[in-house]
């Protein structure tokens, strides 16, 4: 049975190609804002880092009512370090909403999430968004898409897909690009005719597949998924088993039900067949799972997430300015922090070490691990993480296999040189070069997955800030050999103590210093950037000493130049392999793994051995 008052759809895309602020607009058009209702832009990027950088991290559920018909809306994350996050939700609807840049057309991720809903055999409605850019050329990008759609053996039906031309900023949407349209009514219209209703039996046992997983203080884990046969009901006795998990069967009983309505949820008594459903009151409710009736226990089939390919470790700070900022320093608490992130994300992997200190925590990209490193900061933990590495594994001759990315990166015609021969050293393949107009050009490379750790900053310096760069994984391939991740070497505090002027002034022709006056400073300490590959020691507490005919007031007339300060993913892609990323509420402090320079001359002495 078909049930035709609901289409449930995901909104899929590139990151930065307009989504959430869509997603924002057809929130607008369909009523759920009152008219003198003051609305934030990108409303649905609710997170604060979310807001900060402009980026979807977490998929969000809304649902708006259009025709008299409720059509759930999924608004997914566009970075490929999110996609777990798509993979899973994908399973909760019946059609996506591929959205497209008029300008810069199919990229990385656009390729990535289009895969993932064909392979589920779901309809697709292509948006062509920001048709209002100068630069617009969206006829060109509607033979990529289908180019795309070929690429990836998309069936006739599929190929056979309706195209809106839209400006999502403008709130316009159209079925001809040369007629901008007055208001989204051909999207709405397009989702109704071509995205199919949820099909079901309403009669049969009750399954829901587990999709996403919310929390809330006071109620705990809210469990998000579509009620795919029969009906579920408040008081309802129900049994938990899971396709990955044969052993998983524990009876519940569901004491809240929700449905979606605009950005809220409401309490409901029962939902049936299409709905999408939060469930509150299970404590021991995951990712994968299925509800279901107790008389027949079936679990539905559930999308096998990507593997993570990055790995950091997570341990207590130990350093000499340990425990002075953070609220959360000890490793229960990092333990517990690190173990709660399971429950909402799919893509993360966290392993227990021989050290009961420290933690091995994999991701799918630093993105993914440096979004989960603010958050902690801002929660108050204070502890220390290690550079970056990828994950190897071996194939059955015993070779080691290392991830590799396909890198896309449009550039100024001017810096492409740079950007190649950068590239080239970090073990990349140059796969195509072309002009994409506006006197930029776009590279297309393979290169390994650990060639681009540290590789951002760098890029930011080669291309004037200029420059866009998009990766997504591409497969496990033979390792490349060895890459040498930083030319420079490291400033290091000899003595603990305060900064002074004047060592900071005698210590600042060495390189770029990361400290200015007045902060505190531990031997060991990474202060700045040597314009030499070595590393060396400085003392930038030293003082100068006072004769008679001197005064101490004659430190004024010193000049400093500013202190680089680093941001959080600068400063995991400065540290080396041998350093270590200090993080509390209100510092990043690099440091060196072993603090005592002699220990860590002989250490250095031993492994060059």
């Amino acid at each position: 049975m078909k049930r035709e008052d609901i289409r449930n759809i995901a909104i899929i895309a590139h990151v930065d190609h307009g989504k959430t602020t869509l997603v924002d607009e057809l929130l607008k058009q369909s009523g759920v804002f009152r008219s003198n209702q003051e609305v934030a832009e990108r409303v649905m990027d609710s997170g604060d880092i979310e807001r900060e950088r402009g980026i979807t991290i977490l998929s969000k559920n809304t649902a708006i009512t259009y025709k008299d018909t409720k059509i759930n809306i999924i608004d997914t994350p566009g970075h490929a370090d999110f996609g777990g996050e798509v993979e899973r939700v994908l399973k909760m609807v019946n059609g996506v909403v591929l959205v497209v840049d008029a300008f810069e057309g199919a990229m990385p991720q656009t390729k990535f999430v289009l895969k993932k809903a064909l392979e589920l055999e779901l309809p697709v409605v292509v948006c062509i968004n920001k048709i209002d850019r100068p630069e617009a050329r969206p006829n060109e990008v509607v033979d990529e898409v289908l180019e795309l759609f070929i690429d990836l053996d998309a069936n006739e039906e599929q190929l056979d897909c309706p195209f809106i031309f839209a400006s999502a900023r403008e709130g316009i949407s159209s079925y001809n690009s040369e007629e901008p349209g007055t208001d989204m009514t051909p999207l709405f219209d397009t989702i109704l005719d071509y995205i199919p209703a949820p099909e079901g039996d309403p009669e049969a046992a009750t399954q829901v597949l587990i999709s996403t997983i919310d929390y809330n203080e006071y109620v705990g884990r809210i469990g998000i998924g579509k009620v795919d046969n029969g009906t579920i009901k408040v008081n309802q006795d129900v049994v938990i088993v899971n396709a990955h998990d044969k052993d998983k069967c524990s009876k519940v009983k569901i004491s809240k039900l929700y449905e979606f309505d605009g950005l809220k949820k409401t309490e409901v008594q029962e939902a049936t067949i299409g709905s999408i459903v939060a469930i509150s009151g299970i404590t021991d409710i995951h990712i994968g799972d299925t509800l279901c009736s107790p008389e027949n226990p079936v679990a539905i089939p559930f999308q096998k997430i990507s593997e993570p390919t990055i790995s950091m470790d997570f341990m207590v700070n130990d350093s000499p300015l340990a425990g002075q900022e953070g609220k959360f320093v000890t490793s229960r608490h990092i333990r517990e922090r690190l173990f709660s992130e399971l429950n909402s994300d799919v893509s993360l992997r966290v392993e227990e070490t021989e050290n009961t200190d420290s933690f091995k925590v994999s991701g799918r990209g630093e993105l993914h691990l440096s979004v989960l490193i603010e958050n902690m900061r801002r929660e108050g933990y204070e502890f220390a993480v290690s550079k970056a590495e990828v994950l190897y594994k071996t194939d059955e001759r015993n070779h080691k296999l290392e991830p590799m990315e396909r890198a896309f990166i449009d550039v100024p015609e001017e810096f492409a040189g740079n950007v190649i021969e950068n590239l080239s050293n970090r073990k990349g393949e140059l796969q195509g070069m072309g002009s994409i107009g506006g006197g930029f050009t776009r590279l297309e490379f393979l290169i390994p997955s650990r060639g681009l750790i540290g590789y951002r900053g760098e890029f930011l310096t080669d291309t004037k800030g200029n420059g866009v760069i998009n990766t997504v994984f591409e497969e496990y391939a033979p390792y490349k050999g060895d890459i040498a991740y930083r030319k420079q070497g490291s400033l290091i505090a000899f003595e603990s103590g305060e900064t002074v002027t004047y060592g900071l002034f005698n210590a600042q022709d060495r390189g770029t210093l990361f400290v200015g006056p007045g902060q505190k400073v531990y031997a060991g300490m990474v202060i700045g950037q040597n314009g030499k590959a070595e590393d060396i020691e400085l003392n930038v507490c030293k003082t100068k000493h006072l004769t008679n005919t001197r005064s101490s007031s004659a430190d004024d007339a010193l000049k400093l130049v500013p202190p680089k300060v680093l941001s959080l993913e600068e400063a995991l892609e400065f540290i080396d392999t041998d350093e270590l990323l200090e993080i509390t509420p209100k510092n990043l402090r690099i440091r060196k793994k072993i603090l005592d320079p002699t220990l860590r001359f002989r250490s250095k002495k031993n492994a060059g051995k």
